[in-house]
């Protein structure tokens, strides 16, 4: 537990000192949300500002616990994590610490801009709300942390995870309805969008963030807050099913490939790492 604690004390402390990258963390999502907000004034969003905000808040939770894999492979490259195994911290402890650290560095960057978010568009009504949107950014975080974990153990090198990275979170992102309605895209693009994971936690997030849960199916998918597949509707119980299972299945994965990568094959190189570990 303590390996586990150590980790996710520094992983945030290394997310409050590097104090520019926050900065343009809270200002480049608002470029969207005024950007697809102005062009999403219709009659279907009846909110767009809070409809594009749901969408940029849960797509950097997905987004910084994917980037925050990047922090496993430098570890893995300078030697740091080589050197923490031969404590005798177990290899599960510190695949934990690491998961929890980037979940909670994502969720907290999703707060942040909730909070900014709260000043110019969404309103909450219900106060078990606030609640549940959290929950939904832990659960949301802590299942891409298990995929970008997964990515940065096979990678391993930084230069490459840099494009893999983006070559994963570009199309995830932009097929996930979070700024462009699945309604909007192509035929080919939207069945694509249906194979893709995001697609559903954005449209169970942005369902609980505009208070929607009550509305019937028929009403969510008017709005665009239900996934149809050629008029089959994935309920929100079935979405979430989809976001735990996605989880559970990338949280194993990603588990099972850090415990069994030899990192002494890699190589040593300069790094800062040991000064946010002190």
């Amino acid at each position: 537990m303590n390996t586990v604690f150590a980790l996710w004390k520094r992983g945030l402390k290394a997310f409050v000192r590097n104090r520019t990258g926050l900065v343009f963390s809270l200002i480049f999502p608002f470029f969207f949300v005024y950007v697809f907000g102005a062009i999403f004034k219709s009659d279907f969003v009846e909110n767009p500002i809070a409809y594009m905000l749901s969408g940029v808040i849960i797509t950097t939770v997905f987004e910084s616990a994917l980037n925050l894999a990047s922090t496993t492979v430098d570890d893995m490259v300078s030697g740091f994590m080589k050197e923490v195994l031969v404590s005798p911290a177990k290899r599960i402890s510190v695949a934990m610490g690491q998961l929890l650290s980037a979940a909670t560095v994502a969720t907290l960057q999703g707060v942040m801009i909730l909070a900014i978010g709260l000043f110019i568009g969404i309103k909450f009504t219900v106060w078990t709300t606030p609640l549940f949107v959290l929950l939904s950014m832990i659960c949301i975080g802590v299942v891409f942390s298990g995929v970008g974990l997964f990515m940065a153990t096979k990678v391993r090198n930084g230069q490459t995870f840099q494009i893999v990275k983006t070559a994963v979170t570009m199309p995830l992102t932009f097929l996930s309805g979070a700024y462009i309605p699945l309604s909007m895209l192509p035929g080919t693009l939207r069945y694509v969008a249906y194979l893709n994971p995001m697609t559903y936690a954005t449209a169970f997030f942005r369902m609980i963030v505009l208070e929607k849960t009550n509305l019937p199916i028929a009403e969510l998918a008017k709005e665009g807050l239900v996934v149809d597949i050629n008029g089959f509707m994935v309920t929100p119980l079935m979405t979430f099913v989809i976001i735990i299972t996605i989880g559970l299945v990338f949280l194993l994965l990603s588990t099972i490939s850090f415990i069994k990568t030899d990192f002494s094959r890699l190589s040593r190189s300069a790094t800062d790492a040991n000064a946010i570990w002190g």
